[in-house]
């Protein structure tokens, strides 16, 4: 494992990190890091769906704050994603078990830090609950920061407990076919700068209408949210972000910008007492789905109470 300069330039480092093949072939994970000289508290942050880490002004409110960043692209994943491999696809999401505990060993051990912060955003969020959970007991995480975690689909009940059958099925007996995709240019368009957004970042790594998902993925997915609405035991203090408002839209809307278009925000708030003994809830009014990427006044409310659940459940030693 070596440390070089990453895609995003100095003062960001990246490492790969090799993993058990699969049936696809070689697998790796990417870690990337920008050191504190000196910080005993480190935050581990995992990207969401058809996603990567670009989002460095959130590096830059920890690393104020005095903590060392790293960022994870996950396996078939932005920086990870290799010709030969299916993007985002895994069959169980405890695969990422592997890359996970890598990184948290390579924090705590290699560099010398004593506390960590684990921020999952959405498929993230619901990865980094459901490792904490195994995790429990082991001293491995000392708080969680979920923002819009996908915790649950975006449909009824109703169908969520009808479909479940029919996706766990051919998830069993064609993990690689290819679904219809979930998901609207829209949001993506929301956020670029060269549509309808403010921020820059790479569409080959994140493009605007996805990529395919595979039928294995979501049973995954399902069989992973099924475990959260069973009740996690989480043993580390939690903060959820939600926004207070979803929208669905076929067309451009300029709500777009003021709502969360990917994922209910009600069903994921919902859930929240779910997850441990120590939860707490924040809604964002105005807040988008990927809330660290909201409007400028959304935005800082998004940093205003991560800094006093930080001040309450992680001070400096």
């Amino acid at each position: 494992m070596e440390f070089r300069e990453d895609i995003l330039g100095a003062p960001y480092e990246a490492a790969e990190l090799p993993l058990a093949a699969d049936d696809e072939g070689a697998v790796s994970a990417t870690l990337v890091r920008r050191l504190v000289p000196g910080a005993t508290r480190a935050v581990l942050y995992v990207h969401g769906y058809t996603d990567y880490f670009f989002q460095t002004h959130l590096a830059d409110h920890f690393t104020a704050a005095g903590f060392s960043f790293y960022a994870l692209d996950l396996r078939k994943y932005g920086r990870s994603l290799r010709p030969h491999q299916s993007p985002n696809f895994v069959r169980d999401l405890a695969a990422y078990d592997e890359e996970l505990d890598e990184a948290v060993r390579i924090i705590r051990e290699v560099d010398g830090h004593s506390r960590l912060l684990v921020n999952g955003h959405s498929t993230g969020g619901l990865v980094g609950a459901l490792w904490a959970d195994r995790r429990a007991g082991r001293g491995l995480v000392d708080g969680l920061f979920l923002n819009s975690p996908f915790l649950a689909l975006p449909t009824s009940p109703a169908v969520r407990t009808l479909g479940a059958p029919a996706v766990g099925a051919l998830g069993r007996l064609a993990a690689t076919r290819k679904l219809p995709s979930a998901l609207s240019p829209h949001y993506v368009h929301s956020l670029h700068r060269e549509h309808k957004g403010s921020w820059d970042f790479d569409l080959t790594l994140k493009p605007a209408a996805g990529f395919p998902m595979y039928a294995g993925w979501l049973a995954a997915i399902q069989r992973g949210q099924r475990r959260v609405r069973r009740g996690l035991a989480i043993d580390c203090p939690v903060v959820l972000m939600a926004s207070t408002s979803s929208i669905t839209t076929s067309k451009w809307d300029p709500a777009l910008h003021r709502a969360d278009a990917i994922l209910r925000a009600d069903d994921i708030a919902a859930l929240a007492p779910r997850l441990g003994r120590l939860v707490t809830t924040v809604r964002i009014d105005g807040g988008m789905h990927d809330l660290v990427l909201s409007g400028p006044t959304a935005r800082e409310r998004v940093f205003t109470e991560l800094d006093r659940w930080l001040g309450a459940y992680f001070p400096p030693s």
